[in-house]
């Protein structure tokens, strides 16, 4: 469009040089030729569009929005048709507590009333993309702003609805899953009417209020101790019944010591036992024989 109007400009200065006596006048042909010549490239150029991988074109005539999109690569167009692009990629829009973790500036997490009553901080990130063939109503119908439009208000409005029906300890953890998926339905259903698919949902944090939080982690520590005082008592009770069989193995043995073992068997025993003293390092006084008439060793190694 620039090089039409380049092109109508210069056959004005041609169409000036010819009423003038200017020794230039002569030079009126060709600048009208020139801006005949810019006035054709203008027109063969502005009918040539490339469109981007990953993207597709809009057209409008006069405000008129034509419902076949350009797809990516070098188009064909009217000269004197507007095209807007649009996106058609996974897109991602995050509102988080953190500052610019999100796409806004600043705290942009989302705040909700559980059903008693608490205040909980919901970070959340929206996967979604552009349908190629909706490109031309939401432009027609909402613009190529769509993101503050539709995206965030329905998202936010669609959180603050559902997170009413649960707890704020259940959102925090027995229930999250089935929150996601509950506001993923109703979000999906929402962007599908206005040309968008919903590709993920993704709860990625869900603070709960102080107060809550510390009475959270005073009843996980008092259940783990609980957890290890059955340890210790259940390891006791292990180490009691050891005890008792290896009590109740020593009373077999010294009962069947007291009435199975002859006084053959004793000596040999005995035997056995001086044996043994003998062979040690050590210096020893050794008795041998019974009562009446011992005998006694003694030395030193």
């Amino acid at each position: 469009m620039f090089l039409i109007i380049l092109g109508m400009l210069i056959i004005s200065v041609g169409f000036f040089m010819a009423k003038g006596n200017s020794p230039l006048a002569r030079f009126k042909g060709i600048v009208r030729i020139v801006g005949l010549v810019v006035i054709f490239l203008g027109a063969v150029t502005s009918m040539l569009k490339v469109i981007d991988a990953g993207d597709v074109g809009v057209k409008t005539l006069y405000g008129k929005v034509d419902e076949n999109v350009l797809h990516s690569g070098l188009n064909i167009v009217n000269p004197l048709v507007e095209v807007t692009t649009f996106d058609i990629r996974t897109q991602n829009y995050t509102m988080s507590a953190v500052h610019n973790e999100g796409n806004k500036d600043g705290d942009d997490a989302i705040r909700v009333l559980s059903a008693d009553g608490l205040e909980v901080v919901i970070d959340l990130s929206v996967l979604f993309k552009v349908k190629p063939t909706s490109a031309p109503n939401i432009l027609g119908t909402i613009g190529t702003d769509y993101v503050d439009k539709i995206v965030r208000p329905i998202t936010r409005t669609a959180i603050r609805d559902n997170a009413v029906s649960y707890d704020a300890v259940a959102l925090y953890s027995l229930k999250r899953e089935e929150f996601q998926q509950k506001i993923y339905q109703t979000i999906a259903a929402s962007f599908a009417k206005r040309g968008l698919d919903l590709e993920q949902l993704l709860v990625r944090n869900v603070t709960l209020p102080p107060s809550v939080k510390a009475a959270i982690e005073s009843k996980i520590n008092a259940e783990q101790e609980a957890q290890k005082m059955t340890f210790v008592l259940q390891k006791e009770k292990q180490e009691a019944e050891r005890k008792r069989v290896e009590a109740q193995g020593i009373a077999d043995y010294q009962k069947i010591l007291s009435t199975g073992l002859s006084d053959k068997q004793l000596q040999y025993e005995a035997i056995k036992a001086q044996k043994e003293i003998a062979l040690s390092s050590n210096t020893k006084i050794i008795l041998l024989g019974s009562n009446k008439n011992p005998v006694i060793l003694g030395g030193m190694n």
